[in-house]
């Protein structure tokens, strides 16, 4: 099962980096704006278009990896308080309650209003360069889909805390600086510990 959990993880955390390449070009876009309107004086046509698409993109396909990672926003200064059965007997009503519904739907909606925009290869009417949009209308029923499979994992995860009393293991791959310099403190006092007690051992 682990195995399992773990290869859902890697898909999401496949896409989710693939997509992350999305930055670059937002940056790009920006930072060329900026000079074009303040350097030139000759903003351009496009470069708003292409940031908001790209921090779409980025936002919608990003969503299953940061669940992988159990980074979505929730109320941890509650959450955290309870014991780990409780917490997944919560996490997963509420997977069946909100998440999946919210998932499926974007599914079910999603695929006509992206199957319309490739039909007719269309272009925003709120830019002034006609910017093609109908490719990034497609991810909506894509980040569904990802977004399911990761619900499943997740589910499954709950499971496996209400029966074994402790969460599952998860991939990690980044940290947040915060965390990494809270492990490397915590690491650092253990070994000042071990080395003051072997000094006091040697000291007797």
């Amino acid at each position: 099962m682990t195995q399992v959990l773990f290869f859902i993880d890697r898909i999401s955390t496949w896409t989710g980096k693939a997509f992350a390449w999305c930055i670059l070009l937002l940056t790009f876009a920006v930072s060329y704006e900026v000079f074009m309107r303040y350097v030139v004086r000759d903003p351009t046509a496009w470069a708003f278009d292409v940031s908001y698409m790209m921090y779409g993109a980025l936002f919608m396909m990003g969503g299953a990896y940061t669940l992988s990672r159990d980074g979505h926003v929730r109320g941890d200064f509650v959450y955290r308080l309870w014991p780990p059965r409780v917490q997944a007997s919560i996490s997963f009503v509420l997977y069946f309650l909100f998440f999946f519904p919210g998932a499926l739907a974007l599914i079910y909606a999603g695929w006509d209003y992206a199957w319309l925009a490739i039909k007719f290869r269309e272009r925003s009417i709120w830019s002034p360069a006609g910017m093609p949009i109908y490719h990034f209308k497609a991810l909506i029923p894509i980040a569904g889909f990802f977004l399911v499979l990761q619900g499943i994992a997740e589910t499954i995860r709950c499971v496996i805390c209400l029966r074994d009393g402790q969460w599952p293991q998860r991939l990690h791959d980044v940290e947040e600086m915060e965390t990494a310099i809270l492990h490397e403190q915590e690491h650092l006092a253990q070994l000042a510990a071990e080395t003051k007690g072997e000094a006091a051992g040697g000291a007797r």
